[in-house]
């Protein structure tokens, strides 16, 4: 199965999720962050994800007689080559969005769960700005938004650090079409 059939999975990709940032966690951890998914359900798709090669044991501990195992992300096998993209159908590039979404919700409602949670303090954010830019100028966009991240990218837990999730999802407006005479003045999001 390739990596975006693999990743085309509502749960699997979860499981992904929760391990950004260069996470290790046990399966029992994963079902404690996914307690709308039953357990065996979780298990299941770790034990997919692993003998994919996505999900790596970094440890292993007797616990009451079984193996507890702990995983962690590799990242380069996690990733859905061009090749795949392209090859995707329509109807899989649905099916993934619905899951990258309902990711995204499921940890925007943990969230605002938590008693902690403080959208202003924790500068919770999401918006949607239209932008008219050629192919060229997108791909500069995206080469520069990519850079401050990367920088960012390896970090680990430390003092006064926050595990924050950073989401984009970047396609064409298929639903307009430019007015006549160019997009009109530009206003600041």
């Amino acid at each position: 199965m390739d990596t975006a059939a693999l990743l085309l999975h509502p749960v699997r990709l979860r499981i992904v999720q929760a391990m950004l940032g260069g996470r290790e966690l046990t399966t029992a951890d994963l079902v404690a962050q996914l307690p709308e998914v039953s357990p065996a359900t979780v298990y299941r798709q770790v034990s997919t994800l692993a003998d994919a090669g996505i999900l790596l044991v970094v440890d292993e501990q007797r616990v009451r007689g079984a193996v507890q195992r702990t995983y962690a992300l590799d990242v380069a096998a996690a990733q859905v080559s061009a090749q795949d993209i392209a090859a995707l159908t329509p109807e899989q590039h649905r099916q993934g969005f619905t899951a990258f979404v309902a990711g995204l919700l499921a940890q925007l409602d943990a969230y605002l769960a938590s008693s902690t949670s403080d959208p202003a303090t924790d500068q919770l954010g999401y918006r949607t700005v239209a932008l008219w830019v050629t192919d060229e100028e997108m791909a500069a966009l995206a080469a520069e938004m990519s850079a401050p991240v990367l920088r960012l990218l390896n970090r680990g837990p430390g003092e006064g650090r926050t595990r924050r999730l950073l989401s984009t999802v970047l396609m064409p407006d298929r639903t307009t079409s430019p007015p006549p005479g160019g997009p009109g003045p530009h206003r600041a999001p």
